[in-house]
């Protein structure tokens, strides 16, 4: 498995958002959704505020790839389904990143949201 660098990880993980186009069933990338992202360990994730259910996570479903690209870092990953051990340390760190924002944050601490976590792995 490949593993971030450490540019990689500070330049996206302070990144107020990134960008994240899932690849297709035929290997052509969707187009970009903005998000937030967070950096927790030398991991980073999303969350899809609509939980499994939202498109853009369903896109990501597919093949299980596509392309990030935030704070000058553009990246060819893999997404992985976080498990729910990793969800306190991803909650922590959307509360740290993102707490100012305090009407919006809460959103992506649901139990819907957290189901809907995955993990950013740089391929």
């Amino acid at each position: 498995m490949t593993q971030w660098h450490e540019t990689e990880l500070d330049g996206i993980g302070t990144a107020e958002e990134l960008d994240l186009a899932s690849e297709r069933a035929d290997g052509s990338l969707r187009e970009p959704v903005t998000m937030w992202v967070v950096r927790a360990g030398d991991h980073l994730y999303v969350r899809s505020v609509k939980g499994t259910e939202g498109p853009w996570y369903r896109g990501t479903r597919s093949r299980q790839q596509g392309r990030v690209e935030a704070g000058g870092v553009r990246k060819d990953v893999t997404f992985h389904e976080a498990v729910p051990a990793e969800y306190a340390d991803v909650d922590a760190a959307y509360r740290a990143k993102y707490g100012h924002y305090t009407s919006i944050v809460e959103h992506v601490l649901t139990e819907r949201a957290r189901a809907a976590t995955l993990r950013l792995e740089p391929r």
